[in-house]
């Protein structure tokens, strides 16, 4: 099939707090943006994937977009729904079935942290009574073992936050748009140690949508976008260690974002030193040093030395999270995926300010959701 995917417009509702606006509010909103971004109306879509995990079904937006009979399926896959959706739509253009379609999430979280289900996962409810879902400590416990195995101390930790609030300072969609001191993020109150409150993202309010053409459709309305050269969702394997475990299995298996990443280099064609910008998951500053790794661009403890020299930083040899990542946008489950992505499309358009990563031709994304998956994809400017 030869059917190329291209991404020909964006919408982002900026993250944070959005009194007296709901979660539909902010898809309704994304959604419109893009629409404008592209040049084309409601009527033009074919098709629609989009995802919430606190703000209703997202086929909720159709009678404020408009009731046109259009195929609308919701997404659930955790914090990787944004991902999972994409992967949804370029499968239907790649297909041949459709050629222009709109994916698209939002959400709207209560204040404070995730409150995971145990039934949701499948799990007796005694699981969450006694702490097994409490995901901060899940988190903490991780990093913790991973930095004794490979030599990374906390400052490491505390360079992640330090980068991402400056890059979010940069971001007009961020929600915490002020740069936060070395010094104040690992003197911040301690959460589960080694991760302080600034090491953390927060459950935030946002909205997310792209408008996918295939390379027919897009020429045919005179325009053009960065291409999707691989898109690929992960799930776990038997022996790797996940979200809500309560062990460590002795025979280790690759992670989901290992696998996941793998299939989306194959497809692209391109290795990991192939890629110029990079958005990957950052729940908390552990979780982007781990990631590091599992998508293939660098070695286990080498992260410490890269954060050092500011190889990740805007100006290094490869920009991570160049909006600030969750740390500085927040996590709003059902957008936080596509987020990344437009980010991406707006390094790979040259329409990213003060953030540009300059020269950028490939960019990628990966997004991980509990209990064990991951979602990856490539753009090609």
């Amino acid at each position: 099939m030869s059917n190329h995917v291209r991404v020909i417009g964006t919408g982002i509702h900026p993250f944070g707090r959005h009194d007296g606006k709901t979660g539909l509010d902010l898809g309704v909103f994304a959604i419109r943006e893009a629409l404008a971004d592209a040049g084309i109306g409601w009527n033009d879509v074919q098709f629609a994937f989009g995802g919430s995990a606190a703000s209703g079904d997202a086929d909720a937006v159709l009678p404020r977009m408009g009731l046109t009979g259009v195929q609308f399926i919701n997404v659930a896959n955790g914090c990787a729904t944004g991902g999972s959706a994409l992967l949804a739509g370029y499968w239907a253009i790649k297909s041949g079935e459709f050629d222009l379609g709109v994916i698209v999430g939002f959400d709207k979280h209560p204040r404070g942290a995730f409150n995971a289900d145990p039934a949701a996962a499948g799990l007796p409810m005694w699981y969450g009574q006694t702490g097994m879902m409490l995901t901060t400590q899940f988190f903490a416990m991780k990093i913790q073992r991973y930095m004794a195995l490979h030599g990374i101390s906390a400052d490491a930790l505390g360079l992640v936050a330090e980068k991402a609030y400056q890059n979010g300072a940069l971001a007009p969609h961020a929600w915490r748009r002020e740069p936060v001191s070395f010094d104040a993020i690992m003197g911040s109150q301690m959460v589960s140690d080694p991760l302080t409150k600034f090491m953390f993202c927060s459950p935030a309010e946002g909205g997310a949508a792209l408008i996918l053409a295939s390379e027919r459709k897009a020429r045919e309305l005179g325009l053009d976008g960065p291409l999707l050269r691989g898109a690929a969702v992960r799930t776990r394997l038997a022996g790797s260690f996940e979200v809500f475990a309560p062990s460590l299995e002795i025979e280790r298996a690759p992670s989901p974002t290992q696998i996941a990443s793998k299939a989306a280099y194959d497809m692209a064609g391109v290795d990991p030193a192939d890629i110029d910008v990079a958005q990957i998951q950052d729940t908390e500053s552990g979780a982007e040093i781990m990631h590091m790794a599992e998508n293939g661009f660098c070695a286990d403890g080498e992260q410490e030395k890269l954060l050092r020299e500011g190889a990740t930083r805007l100006g290094g040899r490869l920009p991570v999270n160049t909006d600030g990542g969750c740390l500085a946008c927040g996590e709003p489950i059902g957008a936080s995926g596509l987020r990344q992505v437009v980010e991406n499309v707006q390094q790979l358009r040259g329409r990213a300010g003060k953030r540009q990563v300059e020269g950028a031709r490939l960019a990628y994304t990966q997004v991980y959701g509990a209990p064990g998956m991951s979602a990856v994809t490539i753009l090609e400017a």
